[in-house]
C-alpha cells in the first residue's frame, strides 16, 4: 500500500482527463450541426441522439458494479477510448441513418465506461479525505481539454470540412491511452476508495448498502434527472438554429460555443471543489440550477450571434458546478459502502434518461411549434427540478463521516491538498 500518491500519478490524472475528449459537449453539438449538413431534420437528429443516450442508459449500472470490483480499471478503460474512436470514424465514413445509428450506441455506450473510470481511479489515488479537491481538478483539466478541442474542431470545419472533426477526435485516443500510462499502478489503492472502513462494518451500522433507497438519493436523482432534460437540448438546439437560419459558418459558431462553456468550467471547477468542502453541496447546486433556467429564458428573447455565445458562460456555470458536486453527493451517500461506481453507474443511467428525453421531446416540440417553444419547455423543467432541489433535498456532507474509520487526511503531506 502506498499511502502517498506520486506528483507523477496526479500529475497523470491531469493529463488523462486533459486528453480525453468530451462527447457531450464536443461531439453531439457537432454531430447536430454536420447531420444537418446532410438534410436530417430536427426530429431524426434527435432520435440519434436519443438512441446515444439509451445504449448508455442500459450499460451504466452493469458498467459501475463491474467497475466496483475491477482492481485494475486500465484494461477497461483503453477498451472504452478504442471504442469511441471507432464511433467517431463510422460516422466520419457512413453519415447514413442506420451507421450512424449504431455509431451513436457505440459512443453511448462508451461514456458507461470512461467517465466512471476516471472517478473510480481518482478516488482510489487520493481516498474520500481529498475527493472533493481531486473531482474539481479533474474537470478543471477535462474543460481545459475541451477548449482546445472545440477550437481545433471549429477550425477543422471551416478549412477542411466538417468531416474532418470526427477524424480528430478518433485521432484523441492514442494520446489519451498514452496519458493512462503515466497514471503509477502502485498509487492505486483499491481500499481507498472504501474509505478505509469494512463493508459489512458500514452497512450494518449505516444502511449503506441500501444506499438506493435513501430518501436524499432518490430527491435528488429526480432533480438531477430534469436537470439534464432540461440542459442536454440547448446547446444542439441553438446549433440546429443557426445552421437553418443564419449565414454565419455553423462549426465555427459551435465551436465559439463550446470553447466558451468549457472555458468557464476549466476556471470555475477547482473553486467549486475548493468550495464544496467549505459550504457544503447544497447552495452550489442551488447556483447551477439558477444559471440553467436564466439560460433558458435567455434564449427566447435573442437570436443576435454574439449574444448566444455569452449566453453560453452560464452553461459553463450550471455544468461546472454540477459537474463536480453531483459525484461529490454520490460519494457522501455511498461513502464505506465500497458500491460507489454502481451508485454512480445507477444514477448516471438514471440521468441518461433526462438526456434522452431531452433530445427527443425538445427535438419534437421545435419540429411542430418552433424553436422559442422549444427553450420555453426547457427552461419550465429547469424551474421545476430547481423548485425540488431547494424544499427537498437537505445538505448530504458528512452524512456517514462519522461512521467511518478516521480518513486519509492526516497521512497524506500537505501538498497534496494542493496537487489532489
Amino acid at each position: 500500500m502506498v499511502l502517498h500518491p506520486s506528483g507523477r500519478t496526479l500529475r497523470g490524472l491531469d493529463w488523462l482527463n486533459f486528453m480525453l475528449t468530451d462527447v457531450p459537449t464536443g461531439i453531439v453539438p457537432f454531430l447536430a450541426v454536420y447531420l444537418a449538413g446532410y438534410g436530417w431534420n430536427a426530429q431524426n437528429v434527435g432520435l440519434a441522439l436519443t438512441v446515444c443516450g439509451i445504449s448508455g442508459i442500459v450499460c451504466q449500472a452493469p458498467m459501475g458494479a463491474l467497475i466496483d470490483r475491477l482492481s485494475s480499471k486500465r484494461e477497461l478503460f483503453t477498451i472504452g477510448v478504442v471504442a469511441l474512436a471507432f464511433g467517431a470514424l463510422l460516422v466520419a465514413f457512413q453519415p447514413t441513418f442506420w451507421p450512424v445509428l449504431s455509431a451513436m450506441i457505440v459512443i453511448g455506450s462508451t461514456l458507461s465506461v470512461l467517465g466512471p473510470a476516471i472517478c473510480a481511479v481518482s478516488l482510489e489515488v487520493v481516498g474520500m479525505a481529498l475527493f472533493d479537491r481531486r473531482q474539481g481538478r479533474n474537470l478543471a483539466f477535462y474543460s481545459g481539454g475541451n477548449v482546445v478541442a472545440a477550437i481545433a474542431m471549429g477550425l477543422l470545419g471551416y478549412y477542411v470540412s466538417d468531416r474532418s472533426i470526427f477524424f480528430f477526435v478518433a485521432a484523441c485516443a492514442i494520446p489519451t491511452i498514452v496519458c493512462q500510462g503515466i497514471v503509477g499502478p502502485d498509487d492505486i489503492y483499491f481500499q481507498r476508495a472504501q474509505a478505509v472502513a469494512p463493508c459489512d462494518e458500514i452497512c450494518q451500522s449505516t444502511g449503506a448498502c441500501s444506499g438506493f433507497l435513501d430518501r436524499r438519493l432518490l430527491v435528488f436523482l429526480i432533480c438531477s434527472v430534469m436537470f439534464q432534460c432540461a440542459n442536454a437540448a440547448m446547446l444542439p438546439l441553438v446549433g440546429e438554429l443557426i445552421a437553418t437560419t443564419s449565414r454565419i459558418n455553423p462549426m465555427l459558431f459551435m465551436s465559439a460555443c463550446v470553447v466558451t462553456t468549457q472555458l468557464v468550467i476549466a476556471l470555475l471547477a477547482s473553486w467549486v471543489g475548493g468550495k464544496a468542502g467549505i459550504w457544503g453541496r447544497k447552495p452550489l447546486l442551488l447556483m447551477a440550477f439558477g444559471a440553467l433556467l436564466l439560460r433558458g429564458i435567455l434564449y427566447i428573447f435573442t437570436s443576435n450571434i454574439e449574444a448566444l455565445i455569452a449566453i453560453q458562460i452560464l452553461d459553463g456555470m450550471a455544468s461546472g458546478i454540477f459537474g463536480v458536486v453531483s459525484v461529490l453527493v454520490i460519494a457522501d451517500l455511498t461513502e464505506g459502502s465500497g458500491r460507489f461506481n454502481l451508485v454512480l453507474g445507477a444514477f448516471s443511467a438514471a440521468v441518461g434518461i433526462g438526456t434522452s428525453l431531452s433530445q427527443a421531446i425538445a427535438g419534437s416540440v421545435v419540429h411542430n411549434f418552433g424553436f422559442n417553444a422549444g427553450f420555453i419547455f426547457l427552461a419550465v423543467v429547469a424551474a421545476a427540478a430547481c423548485g425540488i432541489l431547494f424544499c427537498l433535498l437537505p445538505e448530504t456532507q458528512g452524512s456517514r463521516s462519522k461512521h467511518v474509520a478516521p480518513s486519509l487526511a492526516a497521512a497524506l503531506p500537505q501538498e497534496h491538498f494542493n496537487s489532489a
